[in-house]
């Protein structure tokens, strides 16, 4: 079920009317009925995974139940590993599987062998890379005694398949999102205003910047051959905003949508194409999977501790990895390399925590030592996205062998002239209110307070009449195929 559905605009003041009528009853109601609507929710793309999400759900209860029971710690490790294993093991069969074969094969076939070995029909079931990343890190901090195992089934499943968060994240951890499904919630009638406010945002991000740059980012990409070195870049910047107005518009909706029902999910995206460094930009971006990986992976390999070659290897592992996590393709491992490779010089030099703060804090504009840095950090992040986007890599390679060609400092040929210039003026428009609201966990939250209220209903209105004006045809998000 998608968030810019209408099956989701009935489904969701359905469960919220339930939920709440059920508020006086046992809290276990309140989460089978969390458990029941998320199982429907997924159910609206495919039922027969729904069984995947049961197991995983299963087998971690039974695991981090068993761990508080064991003081061996060789069990408790080949317990962790069972853990591990299940859960990545799902990723690796229905994610990587053919990626591995279809590689393998490739390989001997340069060296004149031939293999045939089968690849699966298979395909990947939405969300996997989420709630198998979420299970797993409960069993790990339960391992690693940062958390006590819960006896609460109910609660338990409650977290794993919490619909709002189900597919797309944020990836949430049990330290945060547990302890919720465990006390009983109260009606904050301010919280669910914000959360309104937050999903109206996440659909003006989603359908009125992402898929309308979609529209002219397709274009461009799947015809890049056709198009001007300035025309490539065009199609590239509007990538650029695609992404992260369908993303970052899935994670404000998810959040809003949490807090509908008393719930507090982690912040996703904190305005990262305003970051002045790549650093920045990482603890800016998807903020959930990165500081996953900064927890359960570089962390425990020694972080940036050791030596330089130690810091050097962790930093590549740790990018490279989460560039394999978007999916099974060589581009998304070079999409990684590349933001290692920007990383480094700010890790060695040890000026990757330079800019902590919020750009221009109190100031209307950015200094300009500020507006250098977010140009150049915008730049490489919009080069990086690229090989993101490219079919393959030979693909990502066209494509930017067409950017650094004669025709660069063209004038871009675009022919849906009129298209170009009203999403051009809209992401404008996108990024001012974005920049005003920058201090705040999303970029409307406090836009207006000070207005007379009837001021501050009509930017609501305006929005809204955008949503309606600029729907097109509905796209699924970007991240439902990682």
């Amino acid at each position: 079920m998608l968030f810019n559905s209408i099956d989701f605009a009935l489904f969701l003041p359905v469960v919220f009317i339930l939920y709440w009528l059920l508020n006086n009853q046992d809290l276990k109601f309140q989460n089978l009925l969390i458990v029941l609507a998320s199982y429907i929710f997924y159910s609206f793309w495919d039922w027969k995974f729904l069984s995947l999400i049961v197991f995983s759900t299963l087998v971690d209860y039974i695991i981090a139940r068993t761990l508080e029971t064991q003081s061996n710690s060789t069990s408790r490790k080949s317990l962790l590993w069972i853990s591990i294993l299940v859960n990545i093991g799902f990723l690796g069969v229905f994610k990587y599987y053919n990626f591995f074969v279809e590689n393998f094969v490739s390989a001997f076939t340069l060296m004149g062998k031939s293999l045939d070995i089968a690849t699966l029909k298979i395909i990947l079931p939405v969300g996997i890379s989420f709630y198998t990343f979420q299970t797993l890190s409960y069993t790990i901090d339960v391992y690693k005694y940062k958390l006590k195992p819960t006896k609460d089934f109910i609660a338990f499943s409650a977290f794993v398949c919490f619909f709002p968060q189900l597919v797309a994240g944020p990836i949430e951890r049990a330290t945060n999102l547990l302890p919720q499904f465990l006390k009983k919630r109260k009606f904050n009638y301010s919280l669910a205003v914000s959360g309104l406010r937050q999903i109206l945002w996440g659909l003006f991000k989603k359908i009125v910047i992402a898929d309308n740059c979609a529209e002219l980012a397709n274009i461009i990409f799947n015809n890049s051959s056709d198009y001007s070195g300035s025309t490539l870049v065009l199609g590239a910047l509007f990538f650029t905003f695609q992404i992260y107005g369908d993303f970052s518009g899935y994670s404000d909706i998810a959040i809003g949508t949490s807090k509908l029902f008393g719930f507090d999910l982690m912040k996703n995206f904190n305005y990262p194409y305003f970051s002045r460094d790549i650093a920045e930009f990482w603890r800016r971006w998807h903020i959930s999977l990165s500081t996953w990986f900064r927890d359960y992976v570089y962390i425990p390999l020694g972080g940036s501790r050791g030596s330089t070659a130690i810091k050097v290897r962790n930093i590549f592992i740790i990018f490279l990895v989460s560039g394999f996590w978007h999916g099974a393709n060589w581009t998304f491992v070079a999409w990684g390399a590349l933001n290692a490779l920007y990383f480094l010089p700010l890790l060695l030099t040890k000026r990757n925590r330079v800019s902590l703060g919020t750009i221009a804090e109190g100031k209307i504009l950015p200094s300009v030592r500020d507006l250098l840095g977010m140009a150049i950090t915008f730049s490489l992040t919009v080069f990086a996205w690229i090989f993101f986007r490219a079919e393959n890599i030979h693909h990502a390679y066209l494509y930017i062998k067409g950017i650094f060609s004669e025709t660069l400092f063209t004038y871009p040929v675009f022919h849906k002239d009129d298209t170009l210039k009203s999403i051009v003026l809209l992401v404008f428009g996108f990024l001012v209110i974005e920049w005003i609201g920058r201090n705040d966990n999303f970029a409307i939250e406090k836009f207006g307070e000070n207005w007379h209220k009837a001021f501050r209903w009509l930017f609501y209105l305006v929005l809204i009449f955008l949503l309606f004006y600029f729907a097109g045809e509905q796209q699924a998000f970007i991240y439902f195929q990682f």
